[in-house]
């Protein structure tokens, strides 16, 4: 069964790739997608040796799309009842984008004892918002419109996302590639509007004291030309709050890093974990 219940009822999906008794690694998704977008990743690495477990968060993917605990506490409480369900011991978590903000609650709410690794990528911790004690984030006005845009015309907002700064496809020279707007697109669309509509809310969230607990070793990737999560609200201050970590910065790389390098990304994961 590729499926199980959150303690509050919820069916969430998982996919399960690579041989059961492979080091595990959790791959969780950015928003508005599913596991699908982590298939180049989960391919890779379940190719080499790793079992690989993508969920859909609730309320995107092939998961229920329930009204209520469209947030990062109930995120994190999913991701602990999915290793609980399987059973899995040491296992390492990857958070891409608002995936990054669920790996970060995970480790505040539930910790690392049964961590091996972490990472984050084009991940949106430490904290987005600006507020009086993060006086460099983004105005509440950003995450508000794209609150409006999505219960004005979601299907022409998401379009525009993922055909203009998501993959860097409105940069000069960019190689836009139609395929990966339309499964953008198909992806987000498969999630609920309330559900990614919450979600806003979600990935906005801070997570400056999850961050500060972690104690693994921890991956940090992500583009100096990202438009969605800028660099130097994400990647550079946890860079500054964890010192050990592995920060590798992708010059000219977009958010959507895991598509447009991928070669790159699925090397640098591999070394990170087999390290």
């Amino acid at each position: 069964m590729t499926n199980f219940k959150t303690r509050d009822g919820v069916t969430i999906h998982f996919k399960d790739w690579g041989p059961r008794n492979g080091p595990p690694i959790l791959l969780c998704h950015g928003w508005p997608l599913s596991a699908d977008s982590w298939d180049v990743q989960a391919f890779h690495l379940a190719a080499n040796g790793f079992r690989v477990i993508a969920h859909d968060r609730r309320g995107h993917g092939r998961s229920d799309q329930p009204w209520d605990g469209n947030d990062m506490n109930h995120y994190a409480d999913d991701l602990a009842r999915l290793i609980e369900h399987l059973g899995l011991l040491h296992v390492s978590i990857i958070g891409f984008s608002a995936g990054g903000g669920e790996v970060a609650r995970f480790v505040g709410r539930h910790g690392t004892g049964n961590v091996a690794k972490l990472g984050l990528i084009s991940a949106v911790t430490p904290f987005l918002l600006k507020t009086g004690s993060n006086p460099g984030g983004a105005p509440i006005a950003v995450f508000d419109e794209m609150r409006a845009s999505q219960v004005a015309d979601r299907a022409e907002f998401f379009r525009t996302v993922a055909s203009g700064p998501f993959y860097g496809f409105n940069r000069p020279g960019a190689k836009v590639s139609q395929g990966q707007i339309d499964l953008w697109w198909q992806q987000g669309m498969m999630a609920g509007l309330k559900n990614t509509y919450d979600c806003v809310a979600a990935f906005s969230e801070d997570f400056r004291a999850d961050v500060g607990k972690f104690d693994r070793p921890t991956l940090v990737v992500h583009g100096d030309d990202d438009q969605i999560v800028p660099i130097d609200l994400s990647a550079r201050v946890v860079a500054r709050m964890l010192p050990s970590a592995s920060v590798k910065i992708y010059p000219g790389a977009p958010h959507g890093l895991t598509f447009t390098h991928a070669d790159r990304l699925n090397a640098d994961l591999l070394d990170f974990l087999r390290s």
